[in-house]
């Protein structure tokens, strides 16, 4: 299928249908002109445009003006010249009318196919942009068609007129001849102004689906005697990208590229090789790399495929592709007809252990990496920053897991077997809970400094046990006495305020005195004194280390709501 004129015939020419290869008797014929359908049934992947299209003719409800939009090689300009046909097919009998089957063997069918039909004006309006060349059609359209039932005018890219060109052309546009249409086609209907759309009826041409182009590709393969495999095709349909007239070049390329290197036969190794696309094991291996932290493998085997000719921004396209292959399999919608078995395993077994979070990161930083290969005036160079900012910041926690480690104090750093960090003084005042005295009459109750905190917190006193945990450091803690080592920011009153509270809450006396000496650290102090260690022994870990080293200013911080709140 093609968008535009592509023959070297006039600017009207178009092509005979063939369905068998041609002796070589004349000139090679490419396949997107070969195989240009000469049918609406041949039109693949528009079946809802052709519905329309026919019931439209068989009720006799043709609009004056038709817009054909999409992308390319999608069969706009093909689809513009099925219609003329269709308008303007007579039958064998010469008596038949407007019809989605045109006969085409009457001599409108044949002239319009030939390009040689005087009431059949085809124009390609990039190179006919001016108010002059419309003004050309608005005096044209005055007179009946010559020998056809409709005078047809078919603008190609359409959305090239000029400002000018399209106001010149609304009036005519809107309130044509009966015996004339118009039938649009452009690759940018955005451009198109909203006073033409709205005088046409307008047909939105899909995108052809792989499946669709790997049968078509097939079906062409076959006709022309051409041995592929079945993962070649899935790569010419995936490189086509929805656009027929692409896969039939590539398609035309790689059966050229299979004979010079002897059998005739089309394989995906060859296609790979065409194209410039990366070698699916190299890129795995690569990928293998990158989880595995093995910076030096990953240059070695970066370099090792740019010397044999793969460029980096393949490469990262390729890692990008895996990425994308492994996240779609672990919610089960990856489907590639073109992978082997052995790189389904392997996609298989990276979805089993990866996780969502790592593969989001992977993607994100492969994803920026692109765009500054792309650019890059040494890419390979920036490969290779893209491949260690990869290894060494892929795997790195996130920024709540990291508040997460600080918070609990779960990171490891010593060799198995070391003993594992206390218990978090905040975390014992939770297990201490369900401990809390009730308080009696007749005997104090024996308290820890966390339960201490606790009880006067449930009891309402909060800058008390603000107080308490933030800067009391206990000398002794026994049943109805508390002594505690002199602070200026507990204050004067601060005995005898919490020895009331403690009498409230408890029912009985307590004996508040201070001591000399240091006493223990205050809750608040030891969870400081824990957090440093924690980030201490966090900073020595090699991702960490990797990120603090890339980017200096940055601060370990745990988040806000693991943060102790005091006096609140």
């Amino acid at each position: 299928m093609s968008d535009s004129a592509d023959d070297d015939t006039p600017m009207l020419g178009m092509d005979l249908p063939e369905t068998a290869p041609q002796a070589s008797s004349g000139p090679y014929r490419v396949l997107a002109r070969k195989y240009r359908p000469q049918t609406f049934a041949e039109l693949i992947g528009q079946d809802a445009m052709v519905k329309t299209l026919g019931n439209a003719i068989a009720r006799d409800r043709l609009a004056h003006a038709f817009l054909m939009t999409g992308v390319r090689g999608v069969g706009k300009t093909s689809t513009a010249r099925l219609i003329a046909k269709a308008l303007n097919c007579i039958g064998p009998d010469g008596q038949g009318g407007p019809t989605i089957d045109p006969c085409g063997v009457c001599e409108p069918c044949r002239a319009i196919t030939e390009g040689r039909h005087i009431d059949v004006i085809e124009m390609d309006a990039a190179s006919n942009t001016g108010v002059d060349d419309v003004r050309e059609i608005i005096e044209a359209v005055r007179y009946a068609a010559v020998s056809a039932r409709y005078k047809i005018y078919i603008i190609d890219e359409v959305h090239m007129l000029s400002r000018n060109a399209f106001n010149a052309l609304l009036k005519t546009l809107e309130e044509p001849p009966a015996h004339v249409k118009f039938l649009f086609a452009t690759t940018e209907v955005n451009k198109v102004p909203v006073t033409v759309l709205s005088r046409c009826q307008r047909f939105d041409l899909r995108r052809i689906t792989p499946d669709m182009l790997f049968a078509h590709f097939s079906s062409i393969l076959q006709k022309e005697g051409v041995e592929a495999e079945a993962p070649a095709i899935w790569l010419i349909a995936s490189a086509a990208e929805g656009s027929v007239r692409d896969g039939l070049s590539i398609l035309d390329q790689a059966i050229a590229h299979a004979d010079l290197d002897g059998g005739g036969k089309i394989s995906a190794e060859q296609v790979r090789a065409m194209l410039g696309l990366s070698d699916r094991s190299a890129i795995a291996q690569l990928m293998t790399t990158i989880l595995e932290g093995e910076a030096g493998g990953a240059i070695d085997l970066a370099r090792a495929q740019y010397a044999l000719g793969i460029e980096p921004i393949a490469m990262v396209r390729g890692l990008m592709e895996l990425t994308h292959a492994v996240t779609l399999a672990k919610v089960s919608r990856h489907d590639d007809p073109a992978l082997a078995a052995a790189d389904r395993e392997r996609i298989a077994e990276w979805a089993q252990k990866m996780g969502f979070a790592p593969l989001n990161r992977l993607w994100q930083l492969l994803l920026k990496g692109h765009d500054e290969v792309l650019r890059a005036n040494n890419p390979l160079e920036h490969l290779e920053m893209l491949l260690l900012r990869v290894i060494y910041a892929a795997s790195m926690p996130d920024p709540g897991e990291l508040a997460k480690l600080l918070e609990s104090g779960g990171v490891r750093t010593a060799a198995p077997g070391a003993p594992a960090a206390s218990t978090a003084p905040d975390q014992a005042a939770v297990d201490a809970t369900s401990g809390a005295p009730e308080g009696s009459a007749s005997e104090p109750p024996s308290l820890t400094a966390a339960q201490l905190h606790h009880l006067l917190e449930t009891a309402g006193h909060h800058r008390l046990a603000g107080l308490v945990y933030d800067h009391l450091n206990i000398i002794a803690l026994d049943p109805g006495v508390l002594a505690y080592a002199p602070a200026p920011a507990l204050g004067d009153g601060f005995a005898r305020d919490i020895s009331e509270a403690l009498f409230a809450a408890t029912g009985s006396r307590w004996q508040v005195r201070t001591d000399e000496g240091e006493g223990r650290p205050s809750l608040g102090q030891m969870r400081a004194a824990k957090l440093a260690d924690n980030e201490a022994r966090i900073r020595e870990l090699p991702v960490v280390k990797a990120a603090l080293a890339a980017f200096p200013d940055a601060k370990l911080e745990a988040s806000p709501d693991n943060r102790h709140r005091t006096g609140s």
